[in-house]
């Protein structure tokens, strides 16, 4: 039997988001019961889960949603912090929903307060710093039609 030296590697925290918006423009943000930042919709990856799957089964979790995700849009490395380790935080595309489909959002109410369409105003007033820098990022990444790395947030590559 042979040893796994990828077992010995360090590992990362990751999870995964959406960006979805209305015709409008505006973002989808959730509010979580357990915290006073907003977030968008998405949630930890688990062992063995891909980070497009994770979105998938968190999309349908939070907000009884079966929407397939599109493009990656944002790559996120989070420096650790004395509360959490480091990790890497994806965004991808959700799409625009349509009225039909924002009529059926359900949420877990152990899990999100509620949710809101935001302005890019509204969503830096809702969101972590961190937050608020890689949803922009995100929106930016969706209209330029690329994919952004970033650094807690900033722009790393262009």
């Amino acid at each position: 039997m042979t040893d796994d030296f990828t077992a010995t590697l360090p590992r990362k925290r990751m999870a995964a988001g959406l960006l979805l918006t209305d015709d409008a423009g505006r973002v989808l943000l959730v509010e979580p019961a357990y915290k006073d930042d907003w977030e968008i919709p998405g949630g930890g990856v688990e062992a063995g889960e891909s980070p497009y799957a994770a979105v998938v089964r968190e999309l349908q979790e939070e907000l009884a949603l079966p929407v397939r995700p599109g493009l990656l849009l944002v790559t996120d490395w989070v420096p650790p912090r004395p509360d959490r380790t480091e990790g890497l935080m994806l965004v991808f595309d959700g799409g625009v929903l349509t009225a039909e489909q924002t009529a059926r959002i359900q949420l877990p109410p152990e899990e999100l307060r509620s949710w809101a369409w935001c302005t890019q105003q509204q969503a830096a007033e809702r969101l972590s710093e961190p937050m608020a820098r890689r949803v922009a990022a995100a929106v930016r990444a969706r209209a330029e039609g690329i994919a952004a790395y970033l650094e807690n947030g900033f722009a790393v590559t262009r």
